[in-house]
């Protein structure tokens, strides 16, 4: 009986075994350089100047555009709105002419995405708070705005 037992299990490891054994062995030519990752993803940037890393640089919002996501607007506490049409890669200023540089809020109208609404002075309360003057609308995809009330 141990001996049918001793075979079995032998038959049983074999057959645990050979699967494994059967498995083609990759070769280190397939293997693509352990730093191929790190060139793949950030050759195509730059370094660039984001701008101040102190209180001045906090992101108090963000609205993405409904329909296009490369497009969209992010409000900075003390530091205006911005847009990117290149989902990041680049952005442009588009708040600098108004009345207010201290953004709390920014948001995209979703039946009409060109339609932008900003609330501006600040929602958090530090040591480098600034008011706002009302909420601003853009009507053409923040190239131009008009202040819409709210002012004190």
């Amino acid at each position: 009986m141990s001996k049918i037992r001793f075979a079995l299990t032998i038959f049983i490891l074999a057959l645990l075994i050979w699967p494994v054994q059967a498995q083609k062995k990759k070769s280190s030519e397939e293997e693509p350089p352990k730093h191929y990752l790190e060139e793949l993803s950030l050759g195509g940037l730059k370094f660039r100047s984001v701008g101040p890393a102190l209180t001045s640089g906090r992101i108090s919002d963000f609205a993405v555009h409904p329909d296009n996501r490369s497009i969209y607007y992010v409000a900075v506490s003390s530091g205006g709105v911005w847009k990117t049409e290149n989902a990041g890669t680049t952005y442009e200023p588009i708040f600098d002419g108004e009345g207010s540089y201290s953004i709390g809020c920014v948001t995209i109208d979703p039946n009409n995405p060109n339609v932008v609404w900003v609330g501006t002075g600040e929602n958090n309360n530090q040591r480098s708070v600034a008011y706002g003057d009302g909420v601003y609308k853009s009507e053409d995809g923040g190239q131009s705005w008009k202040n819409m009330g709210l002012k004190n």
